[in-house]
């Protein structure tokens, strides 16, 4: 793509990096900001600005303004019940469901050895430390995405916990190999509502 401008081109390319987004989507979007519409680009660039004060809430590692999530924070949601997911992007698809009520833990991953993530370089300590620091908590909803290292993470998790503490997978509406993320809500809903307990002797 030929560009007349030294700056346009870099503006593109700054777009185009951002995934999901090609080089002629991003020219689409550069050239509507310079046709008259720069209150907006200068509003976008002082919301990307203020990204940089992102936290990650200290109990289940949402993004949040302050130290400890909303979620985590409400009192009108179910304390025993964990909900973990592989990432933030399935926490906010399982909340768009308005099916589930309790709270969550993001992992920030699965285990996949191929590609050297470890059980360590995961949110799993704090996972442990959670459970050894709240009694009221009787079950862990393994919402991963239904892959080799999705049941590989469920496998291990599983093994780490008390016996006391139920373990349920959301039953599969979703199918091997797919992503939790790009679920429909009606399907992903259903799929949390009719868990299923979770047996690490079936393979």
């Amino acid at each position: 793509m030929i560009l007349s401008s030294k700056i346009l081109n870099e503006a593109v390319e700054s777009i185009a990096a951002l995934p999901g987004i090609g080089r002629k989507t991003a020219l689409r979007i550069v050239l509507h900001l310079i046709n008259g519409n720069m209150d907006i680009g200068e509003n976008l660039a002082d919301k990307i600005s203020e990204l940089k004060n992102i936290k990650f809430c200290k109990k289940c590692n949402n993004i949040s303004d302050d130290d400890i999530c909303d979620i985590c924070k409400a009192h009108n949601r179910d304390q025993s019940t964990i909900c973990i997911v592989e990432n933030i992007r399935d926490l906010i698809a399982i909340e768009n469901t308005q099916q589930y009520n309790g709270l969550y833990h993001v992992l920030g991953g699965l285990i996949s050895p191929l590609d050297g993530i470890a059980p360590e370089d995961l949110q799993i300590q704090g996972l442990v430390d959670r459970l050894k620091e709240n009694e009221d908590i009787t079950e862990l909803i393994m919402a991963l995405s239904p892959t080799v290292e999705g049941e590989t993470t469920i496998y291990y998790l599983t093994n780490i916990v008390s016996d006391d503490i139920k373990v349920s997978l959301i039953s599969r509406g979703i199918s091997f190999g797919g992503e939790l993320e790009y679920a429909d809500e009606f399907t992903l809903g259903r799929s949390i509502l009719t868990r299923i307990p979770y047996n690490s002797e079936i393979k």
